[in-house]
């Protein structure tokens, strides 16, 4: 069978509407657009927040919170991280979705606009994320957060770092986290896996963009490492317990389904969906489907139950 009659009808129809990318000719052109305009919410606080980042320059956090938080409210935060193939992208382009886990969590949410690859190669993105993880923890009782409750997460790229925020913060004796969710996360810079021979439509994430957007996250050191690349991680004793998701069609099905299944015999707690007719991210570039609609409803739902532990 071919892709397109495998992907679920409703986002077939919006397989259209993708723009093509080819990497890494066209990085530069794309990354000119911004985010589409989004009605925020009411209920939700955005604030633009600037802390120094691991390369010594300004960085912005985009923090969400409850709008009516009172001053005696301590929260649990979740450390949210875009994806982007570590070369794209900016926190504004999921306020939406960090703005549905206040809504429904209660919680305060950070979302860094960490240093993007070719410019700034690995461990740039990742020692960002280390940094805020940390800066949130320092500062916990001025953002009134109860720092035994953060989460971190993110999707593609973004579950990458989620992944290897983990294993960093494990192995550095750095702060705890109570929870991970790399959603269809970016792990392996090998391109081994079946998944990532499969056909896929020219307008969704395939294997040609992805080896160029790991060479350009990789830099000159060429091949991945455990932080970089966490599905080469050996051991994954001792990390908080971890929520994955990913579509059928998505070119990561294969290693998300490998690092939950090694999480699993690491004694990790690991919750896995696996979506039947879903490509990658298809839930936040066609998000008002049906399938993506509960796609969404089922993640943010294990956030909640997360943080309410």
């Amino acid at each position: 069978m071919s892709f397109i009659s495998r992907v679920d009808a409703e986002l077939r129809e919006g397989l259209g509407m993708l723009p093509v990318l080819k990497l890494p000719d066209d990085l530069y052109e794309v990354r000119k657009f911004s985010p589409l305009p989004r009605e925020k919410a009411d209920d939700v606080r955005e604030t633009d927040l600037f802390i120094t980042g691991a390369g010594g320059q300004g960085m912005l956090v985009k923090s969400y919170e409850p709008a009516e938080r009172t001053e005696e409210d301590l929260l649990s935060a979740v450390l949210w991280i875009h994806g982007g193939g570590y070369i794209l992208g900016h926190p504004e382009a999921e306020g939406a979705l960090c703005e549905q886990f206040v809504q429904n969590a209660g919680c305060v949410v950070f979302a860094p606009d960490y240093r993007l690859a070719p410019e700034h190669p690995y461990p740039a993105a990742l020692e960002d994320c280390y940094t805020l993880l940390c800066h949130i923890v320092s500062d916990a009782a001025e953002y009134r957060i109860d720092a035994s409750r953060i989460a971190v997460g993110g999707g593609s790229a973004g579950g990458g770092l989620a992944a290897a925020l983990a294993l960093l913060a494990r192995d550095r004796g750095g702060p705890a986290l109570c929870f991970q969710m790399p959603l269809y996360p970016m792990l392996d810079d090998r391109n081994e896996a079946p998944s990532t021979h499969e056909d896929m439509d020219p307008a969704v994430w395939n294997r040609e963009n992805n080896k160029a957007a790991w060479r350009m996250y990789l830099g000159e050191s060429g091949e991945g490492s455990p932080y970089s690349a966490p599905s080469r991680a050996t051991d994954l004793n001792g990390l908080p317990p971890a929520y994955l998701c990913v579509g059928q069609m998505d070119l990561f099905r294969d290693e998300s389904i490998s690092y939950a299944a090694r999480l699993a015999q690491a004694g990790v707690d690991v919750e896995l969906h696996v979506h039947p007719g879903c490509y990658h991210a298809s839930e936040l570039f066609i998000p008002d489907t049906q399938i993506s609609r509960r796609i969404r409803l089922e993640y943010v739902d294990a956030m909640v139950r997360a943080l309410s532990k």
